[in-house]
């Protein structure tokens, strides 16, 4: 069946925001007048068609990125023409933190992004966090600053925050008229024309001249962006310069020129809540957001060389390559593992080598996504995101290609480290067996959750990304797999890691009557900075231990490190070299260097001052102006640093760097301190060394 679409009709984009700043609301518009949904589902009311899990409905956040296809045509409100319209294939992320992998993933495939925007706030936390996330994977981007319709919403002071915070290139092509309860209109500066939205839901635009009394400002906005604009083209300089005429499809080319190249930021303005100025934020994605062929090609490596990169162009004609960033357990078809596709084309029924790790996957079914509902499909091409059902062995990051013609791997998903761990046991003890089996498919969904068994006291322990994320698992645990858990007080991911360079030798020798057991390391350990990870250096030369016996060394320092040396946790952000030891030409063997390895990791850590470290976190308080004193006074006790106040229409904003063992049931704490009007959020900021006082209380099991 040949494509339906070409590719240079595709959107392939992402809605990503702060909590709570409209992406959901923003998504069910989106829904609403592309056709997909007939009827709004507002979040407020739990009955969002892109909040689909029981969770996310009760609670009113996204907890995950939900994909769906939905079609537009720029400018033809009233879906007269369907000739001309372009398939967008739109994410919805969450925006609370503790959910950040799938913010990640879904940037780490996606072509263009709309960041949203609260009117009334700015930018807030994790505006930034996600801005610097599309940073990251070179994501073009539009911004929408929604929610102007509220009480204190200030177009310019928004605006004002995108320019301070995150990117001068952020250049309006829309200007609200009104604000607060008297928003009304859009005045649109590209097209010079006033916007209003008529009919029940805003369907009905209409474009008319912009009056007299609008036209001043909206002249003196227009003149800011076509400075902005006109700099990125030097033809178009000079035409300006001169003072001509400037078309509107040389603007818009221009602009769009430059926002694929991340160069200028388009920002567009509206309230979805109240259906004002979403369809002009699909119209300027098909504007001004690439489409598959506007991006360089994908580049991977060989599987069998790392040192050679492959360029793989997106046609049809190339071998046919995908990479997986989202695994779901759906509870109709199993297991649903999400596809971007990057070149060529496949049919459903064949199998694809997931090249990750060398399995043979059979693709039994195609399904294009509606959220959680499903459509079938027969083929994937290039460009194309969509679910397929039945892989068995692959995880989020693997990539999966044609078993003819050149093959290669593409660029993995990072995800950061959990921070908060809980101990969990199932409260009836027939339910074991079961619980360890719904975990480890809760595990593969989610890169950040891990599960471990601890060997010595066979328990349970979670780790996750922050308490909620934590609560959002074992939730799950009931509701999808039925098992009823107890849960153990939050414990947080502490560290470990050396403050200078030591060296350290050890020999493991055993005699006991018949052939013996003899290794001999000589090591040199080096702090690195936080957040380079482990790294294993083999300076051995003349052969003073043979080759075969370099991988037990690597894994006996890979397991001391894992027990820690100061109060058993893991070591990190250390660089270990092995330099110099001897070996036996009878007794030597594979588990004798990897002893001798361990022992000489936990002799060298002590002499190069071991030491813990503890998750700090980022955090932004917004409290009432009376409530200030007594919410910073709170965050002192808790050894938080005050990094800066701002103000908010009627509110104060306090950004802080905190420890994550003090933070534990703060939200209820910062209720009962500001009467229940204090809000807060919270984010990983970095590892830092933990005060001698409480690493003695963490030594001494007296903290957790």
């Amino acid at each position: 069946m040949p494509r339906q679409y070409a590719v240079e009709k595709y959107r392939n984009i992402g809605i990503i925001a702060h909590i709570d700043a409209g992406k959901t609301t923003t998504s069910e518009r989106v829904l609403y007048y592309t056709g997909i949904s007939h009827k709004i589902g507002e979040v407020h009311e739990g009955a969002a068609t892109m909040d689909w899990m029981e969770q996310e409905r009760e609670r009113g956040i996204t907890i995950t990125s939900a994909a769906t296809t939905c079609f537009w045509v720029p400018g033809d409100y009233l879906k007269k023409d369907r000739t001309n319209e372009y398939r967008i294939n739109l994410i919805d992320t969450p925006g609370h933190i503790d959910f950040t992998a799938e913010v990640q993933r879904s940037l780490r495939v996606l072509d263009g992004a709309v960041v949203v925007f609260d009117g009334v706030a700015g930018v807030e936390a994790q505006s930034e966090t996600v801005w610097r996330q599309a940073d990251k994977y070179n994501v073009p981007r539009i911004c929408f600053i929604n929610k102007l319709d509220r009480l204190g919403a200030s177009f310019e002071k928004s605006l004002q925050s995108i320019w301070d915070k995150l990117t001068k290139n952020a250049v309006p092509v829309q200007i609200p008229v009104g604000e607060e309860a008297n928003f009304e209109m859009v005045i649109d500066l590209i097209e010079m024309k006033l916007v209003k939205f008529e009919g029940n839901m805003g369907n009905d635009i209409q474009k008319i001249e912009i009056p007299e009394e609008l036209k001043e400002k909206a002249i003196e906005w227009r003149n800011r962006m076509l400075e902005k604009i006109v700099s990125e083209d030097e033809s178009l300089m000079e035409k300006y310069l001169e003072g001509k005429e400037i078309t509107v499809d040389e603007i818009r080319s221009t602009l769009r020129k430059a926002t694929i190249a991340c160069e200028l930021v388009p920002v567009f303005v509206g309230s979805s809540l109240k259906n004002k100025g979403v369809q002009l934020v699909l119209d300027g994605v098909i504007y001004y957001l690439p489409s598959p062929m506007d991006l360089p090609p994908v580049v991977g490596i060989d599987p069998n060389d790392e040192n050679i990169k492959i360029e793989r162009k997106l046609e049809d004609n190339e071998p046919f390559c995908a990479l997986a960033f989202k695994v779901a357990t759906d509870p109709f078809v199993g297991t649903l593992t999400y596809l971007r596709a990057y070149s060529g084309q496949f049919k459903k029924g064949g199998y694809l080598i997931n090249i990750t790790n060398g399995e043979r996957e059979r693709i039994g079914r195609i399904l294009r996504m509606h959220s959680n509902e499903r459509e079938e499909v027969e083929d994937v091409y290039a460009g194309d995101i969509v679910a397929v059902v039945g892989l068995k062995n692959t995880s989020t990051g693997h990539t999966l290609c044609d078993e003819k013609g050149q093959q290669i791997i593409l660029e993995k998903i990072t995800f950061p480290e959990p921070v908060i761990s809980i101990e969990v046991e199932p409260k009836l003890k027939a339910d074991q067996e079961k619980m360890a089996v719904s975990l480890r498919k809760l595990q593969d969904e989610d890169p950040t959750f891990r599960m471990e068994t601890q060997a010595e006291t066979g328990e349970t322990i979670l780790s996750g990304m922050g308490e909620l994320h934590l609560d959002i698992i074992v939730d799950r645990l009931k509701r999808e797999f039925g098992v009823e858990t107890n849960v153990g007080r939050p414990q947080v991911s502490y560290k470990e890691t050396i403050e200078r360079t030591a060296e350290a030798e050890s020999k493991y020798v055993k005699q006991s009557g018949g052939r013996g057991q003899y290794g001999h390391v000589k090591i040199r350990l080096e702090p690195k900075n936080r957040g380079e990870g482990f790294e294993f250096v083999d300076e051995i030369k003349g052969g003073s231990i043979p080759r075969e016996y370099i991988p037990a060394v690597e894994k006996g320092i890979k397991e001391a490190m894992a027990k820690g040396v100061v109060a058993g946790y893991t070591m990190i952000d250390m660089k270990v070299a092995l330099y110099d030891g001897s070996f036996h030409e009878v007794d030597s063997s594979e588990i004798a260097f990897k002893i001798a390895a361990s022992m000489a990791l936990q002799d060298g850590a002590k002499k190069a001052g071991a030491f813990i470290l503890e998750p700090i976190m980022k955090l932004e308080v917004v409290v009432p102006p009376n409530f200030l004193g007594d919410v910073i006074g709170d965050l002192s006790s808790r050894r938080g640093q005050i990094e800066e106040t701002q103000d908010r229409p009627g509110l104060k904003v306090i950004d802080a760097k905190i420890p994550l063992s003090e933070m534990f049931s703060y939200a209820t704490n910062l209720r009962s301190l500001t009467e229940g009007r204090g809000t807060s959020t919270m984010e990983f900021s970095h590892y830092e060394k933990v005060p001698n006082n409480i690493a003695q209380e963490i030594i001494e099991g007296k903290r957790k």
